[in-house]
């Protein structure tokens, strides 16, 4: 069974693979052809069938300064790629955060838009040219500590009353970077609210893997994992702008992200893999690696 769901992982629906954005001249060779001409997002629909759109999540610039997408950038996306294909949005930050951090220090300020329905509506408007095409919707959640919000149930009733509200229809995540928030309430919340998940491999989360195992019966029928590095900062200045090579290989992490996968697949669920080039330097080569692991392991179980 599992060889037959690796070898039609792209056919199923059950799993779909792409990379945090696609604005990379260095993967000319890997992904694109480098003609004249070409869009790269078109050449990129070719190889793929979903890509992470993470550039409209910096949105805050102030208490009174939120900067959205421009229409004509939505609408230029949804034309560039064929039906069938599906974009994962990571929602603005002004939605998410809950304070501002004034340039050069001094209290936290809090931010008037943090979960507010209304920015949400004007987001979601600019967003119709693409709504056909829409994957997960993600609230990323940075670390929260109580200079920020009182505790982990404070936070959950905010996020419920604003959950309350989501438009149907769409698929809705949630990230949180609060490790000891990763427990049974947590995710009893999301799938009560029939949101979904986003497991983070990277910063200082602890490994999809073990979360996973620990909690894989109080998920919903979605989940998302986003592959990042420990150092973005470090590996950024080593590669400069030449994301075509895998420069820090983590085969022990890829390895470890197969179990869950698999049972994902076996159970049936809506799976998201976004890689980012700070996971090892090259996302579409570690997207490879990734598969080989996976076609690996399905003629093992054959074997």
């Amino acid at each position: 069974m599992w060889e037959g769901l690796c070898h039609n992982w792209a056919m199923n629906g059950g799993l779909h693979i792409g990379t945090c954005s696609w604005k990379f001249p260095a993967w000319t060779g890997l992904v694109y052809s480098g003609l004249p001409g070409t869009e790269m997002l078109t050449e990129y629909a070719v190889r793929y069938g979903c890509v992470e759109i993470d550039q409209w999540y910096w949105s805050l610039f102030g208490v009174d300064k939120v900067a959205l997408q421009q229409v004509r950038d939505v609408e230029s996306y949804a034309a560039a790629v064929p039906e069938g294909f599906r974009f994962a949005v990571k929602l603005p930050d002004a939605l998410t955060l809950t304070h501002l951090r004034p340039k050069g220090g001094g209290a936290l300020v809090p931010n008037p838009y943090f979960l507010s329905p209304d920015l949400l509506r004007t987001f979601m408007s600019c967003l119709e040219p693409m709504r056909g095409k829409l994957g997960p919707l993600m609230l990323q959640f940075g670390y929260l500590n109580r200079q920020m919000i009182a505790s982990q149930g404070a936070f959950l009733e905010r996020l419920g009353a604003f959950a309350d509200g989501l438009p149907q229809g769409l698929t809705w995540c949630v990230e949180t970077r609060n490790p000891n928030w990763l427990n049974g309430t947590h995710f009893r919340f999301l799938k009560e609210r029939g949101l979904a998940h986003v497991f983070e491999q990277g910063y200082y989360m602890p490994p999809v893997a073990e979360v996973y195992a620990k909690h894989a019966d109080e998920l919903g029928d979605t989940c998302v994992v986003r592959l990042h590095g420990t150092d973005r900062e470090s590996l950024g200045k080593r590669v400069g702008k030449d994301w075509s090579r895998i420069v820090t290989p983590r085969d022990a992490e890829l390895a470890a992200l197969i179990a869950p996968l698999k049972d994902m697949l076996i159970k049936r669920k809506n799976a998201w893999v976004f890689v980012n080039n700070h996971f090892e330097g090259c996302a579409p080569k570690t997207i490879e690696r990734l598969r080989e692991m996976m076609a690996a392991e399905g003629k093992a179980v054959r074997g």
